[in-house]
């Protein structure tokens, strides 16, 4: 029995989901897929043991390279959210600012108390 083909066809699906244009609007979904995708394939990786048959080093060696490109379009994704978390902070604070210009603004120039009574 082969225990490194399940892990392959998992890694090959998230791939599969990651060759596709994400939107905006499809980010959510495809995060969510992926994270089920990596807690069931984490679920086959803590299984596994050596000793490793030579189909199952084949096997992994075939894994290898695909899961450097997913971690890498993992990256990117997570730095283009990132990026975007950014902006939305950003334009939060400059609509803030904009409604009250006046905010921050803590002068005592040009006003006068009398302390005497």
């Amino acid at each position: 029995m082969n225990r490194v083909q399940p892990i392959l066809e998992i890694t090959e699906e998230m791939e599969k989901i990651l060759e596709g244009d994400i939107s905006n609007s499809d980010r959510q979904r495809v995060i969510d897929e992926l994270n089920t995708l990596l807690v069931k394939r984490d679920s086959f990786m803590n299984h596994l043991s050596e000793p490793y048959s030579d189909e199952e080093l084949a096997l992994g060696n075939k894994l290898l390279p695909i899961n450097q490109k997913i971690q890498q379009k993992m990256n990117l994704l997570f730095s283009e959210l990132k990026l975007e978390m950014k902006q939305m902070k950003k334009q939060k604070n400059s609509n803030r600012k904009y409604t009250n210009p006046y905010e921050n603004v803590q002068t005592v120039d040009g006003m006068f108390m009398d302390k005497r009574k």
